[in-house]
């Protein structure tokens, strides 16, 4: 989970009409309200990003002296796979009833597993998709694993709380959902909960995972946790995850 160069591969430029014109799109709100003043210092706000060709496609009243923009330019820009360094979360992956069977079989118990959205954010919605039986886009939820003891604590859940939980169920896992990135309040939450774990003594007892829409393995790692997943990722890849680092520790391997 840490790290690791891409493979070798040719320069890619970004894609509109045609491979490699570099065109893009950028979308954004600036404080005054539509006009042909307004438009006219989209297009500058685009040229001075180094942008040309630049076209002002939308042009729309956001909220009073507010104005939406959709502009289109092109750039030079070039980026070189093979120099990318890449943070991410790797999984060896095995089907639901396997995952089941292998997981009990070699922990020995279920694992338990707590989940939450934390401090102020009341957005459930991605900590349901993970934690929940129904799951996301057909893919089975932790609540439905028989190898997970796995409670979903909702919205709005305090990190002193939840790691007052995590210590009294003598938790496995703890997944932490933030939706809510206004002036990076989701940092800040995210820490407390690592800070309070801390305090406590059990911060090396407790697998941590953070998620969210602007979340990514390598914030996540910045952060304190010890994976981050971002947008789209399906319950059966933290299922996988967890029963995988659960075993490492006990110093095993998630194989067979």
């Amino acid at each position: 989970m840490t790290a690791r160069p891409l493979e070798p591969g040719p320069l890619v430029r970004p894609y509109g009409d045609r491979q490699d014109d570099g065109v893009v799109q950028l979308s954004f709100v600036l404080p005054i309200p539509p006009s042909e003043r307004a438009r006219e210092a989209a297009a500058e706000v685009a040229r001075k990003l180094g942008l040309t060709q630049v076209l002002v496609a939308s042009m729309e009243a956001a909220a009073e002296r507010y104005s939406f923009f959709v502009v289109y330019g092109r750039t030079d820009v070039a980026i070189d796979l093979a120099s990318l360094q890449v943070a991410e979360v790797v999984t060896r992956k095995k089907g639901f009833d396997e995952l089941n069977e292998f997981s009990l079989r070699e922990v020995g118990r279920r694992v338990v597993v707590l989940g939450a959205c934390t401090g102020s954010d009341a957005h459930a919605v991605g900590i349901d998709a993970i934690m929940n039986m129904k799951g996301f886009a057909g893919d089975y939820g932790l609540e439905r694993y028989p190898c997970f003891e796995a409670i979903n604590l909702g919205a709005q859940v305090e990190n002193v709380e939840l790691a007052r939980l995590a210590v009294e169920r003598s938790a496995d896992a703890v997944l932490v959902s933030q939706v809510v990135t206004q002036r990076d309040v989701h940092r800040d939450n995210a820490r407390r909960l690592v800070d309070e774990l801390e305090r406590l003594g059990r911060r090396q007892q407790v697998l941590l995972l953070l998620g969210g829409p602007r979340i990514d393995h390598k914030l996540a790692l910045e952060l304190g946790y010890d994976a981050g997943f971002g947008p789209g990722t399906r319950p059966s890849t933290v299922a996988n995850y967890i029963v995988g680092e659960v075993l490492r520790r006990m110093g095993k391997e998630l194989h067979g």
